[in-house]
C-alpha cells in the first residue's frame, strides 16, 4: 500500500517540491512571522517532496519563527471505549478485553491514529509539546506551546479550555493543507459555544495514569457532530468570498480561527436542531 501511495504521489507531480517553494507558497497564502495556527494536513496532496514531512514542518516553522505557535492534532482515537468503534468494530467478547488492557495515554509514547505522516514527524521535533488528553490531544511548538499544550481537560474536551480553545483567545489561525472542512476540529469549538437544542450526551473511556496507577477513565461528553462541517465550511468562506490557494499541489486555506468559529455558531444556532 505504502509502495502504491508513494508512485501515485510522483506520478500526479510534474517535479519534487523544494522545501523553498513550500516557503514561497506558505506565505503566498498569507502565512507569516508570529501567527499562531493550527495545521490540519494530508502530505500526499502537496506532492513528492525530498524529506517528505520534514521539509514541510521546517518551512512552517521558518516562517512564524518562536514568536509564534505551531499546533496539530496528535489524537490517539484507538484509545477509547470499543463500544464505540466502527472503522473497525470489534466482536463484543473483545471489549472488556481492551478496556482491561489498553495502556494508558503518555504524550511521550503513545502512537496516534489517522492524523498522518507530517503530524507524526511533528512530534519528534525539539521543543513540541503535547496536552495530557488521553484520546484527543494536540501538540504545540512555539512561543504559546506551553499555554496551549497545558491541562487539556478530559470534558469538554473541545472546550474552551482545550488546545483549540486557547487558541480562539489568541485569534490564532487554522490551515487546511490539503484537506478540507471535515477535518477542520476547530468546529467542534463551535459546537460547545453554541449549545444547541437536541445536543445528546455520550459516555466515553480511555485509559490514563492517575496516582501512579493506570486505570479507565470515564466522562459525560456532548456528541461530536460534523455532518454539516462542509456545509459550515463553505458558507463561512463564501460569506468573505476566500479564495484558496496552493502548497505545492495542495489546495489550502489559511483563515481566521475566531471568525470562523463565531460564524460557525451562529450557523448551528440557526440550522440545527
Amino acid at each position: 500500500m505504502y509502495e502504491e501511495n508513494e508512485r501515485r504521489v510522483i506520478e500526479s507531480s510534474e517535479l519534487p517540491i523544494l522545501k523553498s517553494q513550500l516557503i514561497d507558497d506558505f506565505r503566498k497564502i498569507g502565512l507569516k512571522e508570529g501567527d499562531n495556527v493550527v495545521v490540519h494536513s494530508s502530505l500526499s496532496k502537496i506532492g513528492w517532496i525530498p524529506g517528505k514531512a520534514v521539509p514541510v514542518i521546517e518551512a512552517l516553522m521558518e516562517i512564524i519563527t518562536e514568536k509564534g505557535t505551531l499546533v496539530m492534532p496528535t489524537h490517539t482515537s484507538d484509545n477509547s471505549d470499543p463500544k464505540n468503534w466502527q472503522h473497525p468494530p470489534v466482536p463484543e467478547a473483545w471489549k472488556p478485553i481492551i478496556r482491561e488492557h489498553m495502556p494508558a495515554y503518555d504524550p511521550r509514547i503513545s502512537p496516534t491514529r489517522g492524523m498522518g505522516i507530517i503530524v507524526d514527524t511533528f512530534l519528534h521535533f525539539l521543543g513540541v509539546i503535547r496536552s495530557n488528553h488521553p484520546s484527543l490531544s494536540f501538540a504545540a511548538w512555539g512561543k504559546y506551546a506551553e499555554l496551549i499544550a497545558a491541562d487539556h481537560p478530559l470534558t469538554p474536551s473541545f472546550g474552551i479550555n482545550s488546545p483549540l480553545g486557547r487558541l480562539y483567545e489568541l485569534k490564532g489561525k487554522i490551515m487546511l493543507l490539503g484537506v478540507d472542512h471535515l477535518n477542520n476540529s476547530s468546529l467542534h469549538i463551535a459546537e460547545n459555544i453554541a449549545g444547541y437544542p437536541g445536543a445528546k450526551l455520550e459516555l466515553l473511556g480511555s485509559a490514563i495514569m492517575k496516582d501512579g496507577k493506570r486505570i479507565w477513565a470515564t466522562w459525560e461528553e456532548k456528541e461530536f457532530i460534523d455532518e454539516d462541517f462542509l456545509e459550515i465550511g463553505k458558507a463561512y468562506e463564501e460569506s468573505i468570498n476566500y479564495k484558496r490557494g496552493n502548497v505545492g499541489y495542495a489546495t489550502t486555506a489559511l483563515l481566521n480561527q475566531a471568525d470562523l468559529i463565531d460564524f460557525a455558531v451562529e450557523w448551528m444556532l440557526k440550522n440545527r436542531k
